[in-house]
């Protein structure tokens, strides 16, 4: 008979809030849960498939949560891959991962796709920036790294030449700038929609502090909860659908055309959304991965629970691999 389900949370930072209330929820809903550092896990590949190690010692579980942060983007993904590979549920999968993060990527998915979004041109070279200021065609606008989270790296210039100044500074960091156009009616304002398998669980509007343009919630930003309109709703749900998140922080921006979508975050945060709007949002993330989890042992395509035996850990697999070799 199968037991209670395993979920691994990948985190870097157990305290965090968003850990520490998916952690809570979980454990509500049933899980056995562990939170692992992602960088702290191994990852093997040989005739019998792929394994996951964690401080010597296989992990086996039926579902998993990634909260990779930005810094580690790349690796936490393969090892969010890895999971997948070993048949593991997991609530936004790498490539999709991969792809929000990737601010150029996405917003060409998203404009081929038909959903709104800014003006924006990705320049190679300093060669090619006056081209693309001209392109945008007024003043203030928007530059910005091509990856990066939380309004890091967001710059709002009012003239030609600080924005050529600011470009020259981002290549020679080795950072891909973005050149965006500004909308104005949304100045220091914008709208974050948490969506959970193609449905909006909750949404607010975040406001700058002061003069600061950003909204981020992380940078002192305030929020309140806020109703949809129909036509925000379809696009911040196609957003994330488009992109492939299970899971998506959408965040967009009022425009006299209507609203218009900058990226979509895997991992975003719950802390700021949670107070505005009273919504239990880590309950309706859990809960749509206990669904599928029960889905999956209905259909009979998940086996029961089964205690680590003695004797499998990375060290008894090195040397199965060395007498086999």
């Amino acid at each position: 008979m199968y037991v209670d389900p395993r979920l691994v949370i990948l985190s870097r930072g157990p305290g965090l809030y968003s850990t520490m209330r998916l952690t809570e929820e979980s454990q509500r809903y049933g899980f056995i849960t562990r939170v692992i550092d992602p960088m702290s896990i191994s990852t093997a590949v040989d005739d019998d498939g792929a394994k996951i190690y964690h401080q010597g010692w296989p992990i086996q579980t039926d579902a998993v949560i990634p909260r990779i942060g930005f810094s580690i983007t790349r690796p936490g993904s393969s090892i969010v891959r890895q999971f997948e590979r070993m048949g593991a549920i997991v609530h936004n999968t790498a490539d999709a991962i991969l792809l929000s993060r990737d601010k150029i990527a996405a917003t060409q998915v998203m404009a081929e796709c038909g959903l709104p979004v800014p003006k924006t041109i990705s320049v190679a070279s300093m060669d090619d920036c006056m081209q693309a200021l001209r392109t945008i065609g007024s003043y203030p606008l928007v530059i910005k790294a091509s990856e990066g989270t939380q309004g890091a790296s967001v710059f709002l210039l009012d003239d030609e030449a600080r924005a050529i100044s600011l470009l020259a500074q981002m290549f020679q960091r080795g950072m891909r700038p973005l050149i965006q156009e500004y909308i104005e009616e949304s100045h220091g304002r914008d709208i974050r929609v948490i969506v959970v398998r193609g449905r909006v669980v909750a949404s607010m509007e975040r406001k700058a502090r002061g003069t600061e343009f950003r909204s981020n919630f992380h940078l002192g930003g305030s929020v309140e909860a806020i109703k949809l309109t129909p036509d925000q709703e379809s696009v911040a749900i196609r957003a994330a659908n488009e992109l492939g998140l299970d899971v998506a922080g959408v965040d967009m921006l009022d425009s006299a055309s209507g609203p218009l979508v900058l990226e979509a975050n895997s991992s975003p945060g719950l802390e700021g959304i949670e107070r505005a709007t009273g919504i239990n949002v880590a309950a309706r993330i859990v809960s749509s991965l206990r669904a599928r989890v029960r889905e999956r042992i209905e259909e009979g395509d998940m086996p029961p629970n089964q205690d680590v035996p003695h004797g499998s850990s990375i060290e008894s697999h090195l040397d199965s691999n060395e007498a086999s070799g």
